[in-house]
């Protein structure tokens, strides 16, 4: 069990500041980051959570996982690592000149 969760489900109008303090109920919140849209800013509807210890984060997710979050259903479990992502810069015609 690691000291990071993943918070899914979240309402649009959720901010950092709302979900610390709605998971501070279970513990210390070391950091809260909601994921946002690169181009438009707008919330992702995800977050990732670091609590301080595991004991904290397990009862974050009994707490917390299909409880309410204005009006949405939150899924709270345990943040997996990130999938390393492959080198793929695309491909197609690289231009050149003419024959």
């Amino acid at each position: 069990m690691g000291k990071k969760l993943y918070i899914g489900n979240l309402p649009y109008s959720a901010t950092e500041q709302s979900l610390a303090d709605k998971l501070s109920e279970c513990g210390t919140v070391e950091s809260a980051k909601i994921i946002t849209d690169r181009d438009s800013g707008r919330s992702k509807g995800f977050a990732f959570v670091e609590m301080s210890s595991d004991a904290e984060a397990k009862s974050a997710i009994s707490k917390f996982d299909g409880s309410d979050f204005d009006g949405r259903a939150m899924t709270v479990n345990e943040a997996r690592p990130q999938a390393p992502r492959e080198n793929n810069r695309g491909g197609g015609n690289r231009g050149g000149g003419r024959w």
